[in-house]
């Protein structure tokens, strides 16, 4: 039976998870809270890729007294030898009494059979506590490991016309203070951050993560044509090798040190996107942040391949300028591309939308 108390004890093993977003991938956010006689006894959350998991360091911080507890976890708990030992086996030893998780965890080596284990041993597990919201919490984690492509996040920065520069191309800044440091912290919680050719023209970008605390993403150009100067910023600061180039081209006269190359494979009106995304899987992408401009984010739009949109909205008119989206080939408003879960939030003098784009 599942007690009343249960969901704020997963509420609270959510916000000890949210303490490694950014810092965990290619593994799940986790976070663990051990419960005894109404008390909290100990506490945990996976801090990074190869360290210990949610579940154990919360045992440690139990310990003894948590033979007969409740273990609150928002996944369920591994069940196979990894960088770490199982976390089955510890909560085994431990002597839990119950276990309540969120969700299952959709790899196919735990799936149900973490649960399984628990049981087999006496254990009392009860899931499906607060599902969704432990699903949307993971989804680039979900996605990941049911597709082996990234969870592709698109940001982009519009004035209220639908511009993303003025007609000479001027750009900076089109968004406030607030929203640009909201952008760098979409920057550090990803595992890359991509851009097209036109960005990196216009732009000369960094991609790097400064206006806030937190790891640089790797950084790519998609480009069908790398003709770029070698000094380009993300050739130039590229002595962290994160710099990759994603091209069908060939790219013997590219002089670039570290330089990471993808060959991606060319389609009728360019590269194409569904390869890239191939490719950004099997290096071990599991959340893609595309940062425009127009082009790139018009593409990665008209063939549905969004996961979620953050659109920031500045409170300017520029008139004729460069257009944040270009035709998608819609010509009824029934085709148009509507949102689930779409929300606006104030952020600092503009206006954030977030949502996450309907399959038509």
């Amino acid at each position: 039976m599942v007690e009343k108390a249960d969901e704020q004890y997963i509420k609270m093993a959510l916000e000890l998870a949210e303490k490694g977003r950014g810092k965990t991938s290619p593994n799940p956010m986790v976070g663990a809270v051990i419960v005894k006689d109404g008390q909290v006894i100990g506490k945990g959350y996976h801090q990074r890729a190869g360290g210990p998991h949610a579940e154990v360091l919360a045992l440690g911080e139990a310990r003894a007294a948590a033979r007969g507890a409740t273990l609150f976890v928002n996944l369920e708990p591994c069940c196979h030898f990894g960088r770490t030992e199982p976390c089955t086996d510890a909560i085994i030893s431990a002597g839990i009494a119950r276990v309540v998780f969120a969700m299952r965890d959709p790899n196919p080596k735990v799936s149900g059979k973490g649960a399984a284990i628990l049981i087999r041993a006496g254990i009392k597990v009860h899931t499906g506590v607060l599902k969704s919201e432990a699903l949307q919490f993971n989804e680039a984690y979900v996605k990941y490991i049911k597709t082996g492509r990234p969870f592709v996040v698109l940001k982009t920065v519009q004035s209220l016309d639908g511009r993303i520069a003025t007609a000479t191309g001027d750009s900076r800044w089109i968004s406030c203070l607030e929203s640009r440091e909201f952008a760098h912290n979409l920057r550090a919680e990803s595992d890359a951050v991509a851009v097209g050719a036109g960005t990196v023209r216009a732009d000369n970008p960094q991609l790097t993560v400064r206006l806030v605390k937190g790891k640089n993403p790797y950084r790519i150009i998609i480009s069908r044509h790398p003709d770029f100067s070698p000094r380009i910023n993300l050739f130039a600061e590229n002595k962290d090798a994160k710099t990759i180039l994603a091209t069908s081209s060939a790219t013997k006269k590219i002089k670039v040190k570290n330089l990471i190359v993808w060959h991606v494979r060319e389609e009728k009106n360019g590269l194409s996107l569904a390869d890239f995304l191939r490719n950004a899987g099997e290096f071990g992408i599991q959340n893609l942040l595309v940062e425009g401009g127009g082009q790139l984010a018009t593409s990665f739009l008209k063939l549905g391949l969004v996961d979620r949109l953050y659109l920031v909205i500045a409170p300017m008119i520029i008139g004729r300028g460069k257009e944040a989206v270009g035709e998608l080939n819609i010509k009824r408003l029934v085709r148009a591309i509507r949102f689930d879960v779409p929300g606006f939030i104030p952020c600092g003098d503009d206006m954030l939308f977030t949502g996450y784009p309907k399959r038509n």
